[in-house]
């Protein structure tokens, strides 16, 4: 995944309007009546809202007579995902060892201290 991508998806996710959003997507589609309902903020509002959920390729505009129904795309969210999930291995290596020190560090205060 592009870095590019990348800081676009996570530029969308980090406002909360636009992580509801997604959230209502999961769902089912929804258009954007719908989706305004939901909030306290004008129908422009919303409408930039789901314009940088579109840029980040994180929803799709259906298009259905007058409608255009919102749809989940949940495809760059596994990306990020992905490139989330590979500092979580390192973070769990990273307790591993830390666990493994913790007990050498007690078995070698056993030895000093029976």
């Amino acid at each position: 995944m592009a870095t590019d991508t990348l800081s676009t998806v996570f530029s969308a996710l980090a406002d909360p309007t636009r992580r509801s959003i997604l959230e209502q997507l999961t769902h089912g589609p929804l258009a954007m009546g719908e989706i305004a309902k939901k909030f306290s903020i004008s129908g422009p509002a919303i409408t930039k809202h789901l314009k940088v959920l579109e840029r980040a390729g994180l929803i799709r505009a259906d298009k259905q007579a007058q409608l255009r129904p919102r749809t989940l795309d949940a495809t760059r969210l596994k990306e990020a995902q992905e490139y989330i999930e590979s500092y979580r291995k390192f973070w769990d290596e990273s307790f591993d060892r830390l666990d493994q020190f913790l007990i050498e560090l007690q078995a070698q205060e056993k030895k000093n201290n029976p």
